[in-house]
Protein backbone atom coordinates (compact mmCIF):
# COMPACT_ATOMS: atom_id res chain seq x y z
CA UNK A 1 0.00 0.00 0.00
CA UNK A 2 1.16 3.54 -0.80
CA UNK A 3 1.27 6.11 1.97
CA UNK A 4 0.93 9.75 0.95
CA UNK A 5 1.58 12.89 3.00
CA UNK A 6 0.76 16.39 1.78
CA UNK A 7 2.44 19.57 2.98
CA UNK A 8 2.78 23.22 2.03
CA UNK A 9 -0.72 24.53 2.60
CA UNK A 10 -1.40 27.83 4.30
CA UNK A 11 -3.19 31.15 4.28
CA UNK A 12 -2.49 33.51 1.39
CA UNK A 13 -4.07 36.55 -0.22
CA UNK A 14 -5.63 36.53 -3.65
CA UNK A 15 -3.02 36.82 -6.38
CA UNK A 16 -0.29 35.14 -4.39
CA UNK A 17 1.38 31.79 -5.01
CA UNK A 18 1.81 28.59 -3.07
CA UNK A 19 3.48 25.24 -3.72
CA UNK A 20 2.12 21.98 -2.34
CA UNK A 21 4.20 18.84 -1.91
CA UNK A 22 3.26 15.20 -1.53
CA UNK A 23 5.70 12.63 -0.18
CA UNK A 24 5.04 9.01 -1.16
CA UNK A 25 6.29 5.85 0.48
CA UNK A 26 7.53 2.66 -1.13
CA UNK A 27 9.50 1.63 -4.19
CA UNK A 28 6.68 1.75 -6.73
CA UNK A 29 6.09 5.50 -7.01
CA UNK A 30 7.15 5.65 -10.66
CA UNK A 31 4.44 3.12 -11.61
CA UNK A 32 1.56 5.27 -10.35
CA UNK A 33 -0.23 8.08 -12.08
CA UNK A 34 -0.94 10.82 -9.55
CA UNK A 35 -3.51 13.51 -8.98
CA UNK A 36 -4.45 16.51 -6.88
CA UNK A 37 -8.03 17.06 -5.70
CA UNK A 38 -9.69 19.83 -3.72
CA UNK A 39 -12.55 19.54 -1.24
CA UNK A 40 -14.58 22.05 0.76
CA UNK A 41 -16.64 20.85 3.76
CA UNK A 42 -20.05 19.70 2.62
CA UNK A 43 -19.03 19.63 -1.05
CA UNK A 44 -17.79 16.96 -3.44
CA UNK A 45 -14.12 16.29 -3.94
CA UNK A 46 -13.11 18.06 -7.16
CA UNK A 47 -10.41 17.22 -9.68
CA UNK A 48 -7.55 19.71 -9.93
CA UNK A 49 -4.67 18.13 -11.87
CA UNK A 50 -3.19 14.78 -12.84
CA UNK A 51 0.14 13.49 -14.15
CA UNK A 52 1.12 10.13 -15.60
CA UNK A 53 3.68 7.89 -13.99
CA UNK A 54 6.72 9.33 -15.78
CA UNK A 55 5.57 12.94 -15.94
CA UNK A 56 5.15 13.01 -19.71
CA UNK A 57 1.43 13.78 -19.72
CA UNK A 58 -0.53 16.24 -17.59
CA UNK A 59 -4.14 17.36 -17.50
CA UNK A 60 -5.82 20.17 -15.57
CA UNK A 61 -9.25 21.29 -14.53
CA UNK A 62 -10.36 24.24 -16.62
CA UNK A 63 -10.53 26.47 -13.56
CA UNK A 64 -6.80 26.09 -12.86
CA UNK A 65 -5.33 25.67 -16.35
CA UNK A 66 -2.64 28.27 -16.95
CA UNK A 67 -2.28 29.00 -13.24
CA UNK A 68 -1.33 25.63 -11.70
CA UNK A 69 1.46 23.25 -12.66
CA UNK A 70 1.68 19.63 -11.55
CA UNK A 71 5.13 17.99 -11.54
CA UNK A 72 6.78 14.95 -10.04
CA UNK A 73 10.27 13.87 -9.08
CA UNK A 74 10.43 10.10 -9.19
CA UNK A 75 13.96 10.03 -7.78
CA UNK A 76 12.59 11.60 -4.60
CA UNK A 77 9.11 10.04 -4.49
CA UNK A 78 7.59 13.52 -4.56
CA UNK A 79 4.62 15.13 -6.26
CA UNK A 80 4.17 18.91 -6.47
CA UNK A 81 1.49 21.41 -7.29
CA UNK A 82 2.67 24.93 -8.07
CA UNK A 83 -0.28 27.29 -7.65
CA UNK A 84 0.00 30.82 -9.04
CA UNK A 85 -2.42 33.75 -9.02
CA UNK A 86 -4.61 32.13 -6.39
CA UNK A 87 -8.20 33.23 -5.94
CA UNK A 88 -10.72 32.56 -3.14
CA UNK A 89 -12.38 29.81 -5.19
CA UNK A 90 -9.15 27.81 -4.86
CA UNK A 91 -9.74 27.51 -1.10
CA UNK A 92 -10.12 23.99 0.25
CA UNK A 93 -8.35 20.92 1.50
CA UNK A 94 -5.97 19.63 -1.17
CA UNK A 95 -5.48 15.89 -1.40
CA UNK A 96 -2.70 13.97 -3.09
CA UNK A 97 -3.84 10.70 -4.67
CA UNK A 98 -2.27 7.72 -6.45
CA UNK A 99 -3.83 5.23 -8.84
CA UNK A 100 -2.55 1.78 -9.75
CA UNK A 101 -2.24 2.41 -13.47
CA UNK A 102 0.17 4.55 -15.49
CA UNK A 103 -2.27 6.94 -17.13
CA UNK A 104 -3.84 10.21 -16.07
CA UNK A 105 -7.35 10.22 -14.62
CA UNK A 106 -9.82 12.93 -13.64
CA UNK A 107 -12.32 11.00 -11.51
CA UNK A 108 -11.68 10.54 -7.81
CA UNK A 109 -12.92 6.95 -7.92
CA UNK A 110 -9.98 6.04 -10.18
CA UNK A 111 -7.54 6.61 -7.33
CA UNK A 112 -6.92 3.98 -4.67
CA UNK A 113 -4.52 5.79 -2.33
CA UNK A 114 -5.06 9.14 -0.64
CA UNK A 115 -3.23 11.45 1.69
CA UNK A 116 -4.91 13.22 4.59
CA UNK A 117 -4.92 16.62 2.89
CA UNK A 118 -3.46 20.05 3.47
CA UNK A 119 -5.53 23.21 3.94
CA UNK A 120 -5.23 26.08 1.48
CA UNK A 121 -7.11 29.28 2.30
CA UNK A 122 -7.12 32.23 -0.09
CA UNK A 123 -8.49 35.51 1.23
CA UNK A 124 -9.92 38.21 -1.01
Amino acid sequence: QVQLLESGGGLVQAGESLTLSCAASGRTFSTHAMGWFRQVPGKDRLFVATIDNLGGTTYYAGSVKGRFTITRDNTMNRLYLQMNNLNPEDTGVYYCAARRTFTVGVRAELYEYWGRGTQVTVSS
